[in-house]
């Protein structure tokens, strides 16, 4: 029975192995991912700050070439009103005024360019910031995944150990020589009982020999004399002689009982 135990505990011993070794795999690479991912995380993080600059330096350029366009068309109206007003020769004022113009053109494309350089960088801002949020919801995922494996991982450790030291409890013979004494002191228990049993039987027949001569030497005679001795018609040393008669006929009973028990 106890080799079928200990077998089971040798398969539990194994079994509890294997699911160790199969847990500290995975919880090695969930450890290995999670930095990964942070890392990723690192460089996403990084890159979505470059971009976001660039998305804002854009957005700064498509604004000042916007403003400068803006202030080249005024100073183009303020030389054809000056050419206008005589305030300068009307040729010059249309030559400076074209030049303005040609120069509000040129801000013009530069806040086309710019504007859609911050277009486009924002639109990678939104993708990259959605792919953070899902970045950190995968680390998030894969930490509590973690936690789960390792708080299994120690439960699976002690269950091992629990059965390694149940596996070896008998590997000094400590069961057998407990078995051998309590074999002994069950046939010592069973002896003692037998013993006392005889010994119980052979009380019980000499109280009934004592009991059969007392009975029949005594339940007559003793009457008789205790009634004689009330009427007054025994005397107290004649009382001692019949009583002395009874106890040597009790005697001479008793030894011709143990010698019939003898011979038998």
């Amino acid at each position: 029975m106890w080799e079928f135990i200990k077998r089971l505990f040798r398969i539990g011993k194994a079994e509890a192995n294997s699911a160790l070794d199969k847990l500290e795999r995975p919880i090695t690479q969930t450890k290995q991912g999670i930095r990964d991912l942070k890392k990723d995380l690192d460089d996403s993080l990084k890159s979505l700050a470059e971009v976001k600059a660039t998305a804002i330096r854009s957005k700064r350029e498509a604004n000042n070439h916007k403003e400068s366009a803006e202030d080249y068309k005024k100073k183009a109206k303020a030389l054809l009103q000056m050419g206008a007003d005589g305030r300068k020769d009307e040729a010059e004022a249309n030559r400076l005024a074209m030049e303005a113009m040609s120069r509000r053109e040129e801000m013009l494309k530069l806040h086309k360019v710019a504007s859609d350089n911050q277009i486009k960088f924002e639109g990678l801002v939104t993708k990259m910031e959605g792919k953070i949020r899902a970045l950190k919801s995968q680390i998030a995922k894969w930490e509590n995944e973690l936690k789960t494996l390792e708080a299994r991982l120690k439960v699976s450790k002690a269950t091992g150990k629990l059965n390694k030291q149940l596996a070896n409890i008998d590997s000094g013979g400590t069961l057998a020589m407990l078995e051998k004494m309590k074999e002994k002191v069950e046939e010592q228990e069973a002896l003692s009982e037998a013993y006392g049993d005889m010994a119980d039987e052979s009380k019980s027949v000499d109280q009934e020999i004592d009991a059969a001569l007392s009975e029949a030497s005594y339940s007559g005679s003793s009457a008789l004399d205790d009634l004689k001795k009330e009427m007054g018609l025994i005397k107290e040393e004649e009382k001692i002689e019949i009583k002395e008669t009874v106890e040597e006929t009790i005697k001479i009973e008793v030894d011709k009982t143990d010698s019939t028990d003898g011979d038998a």
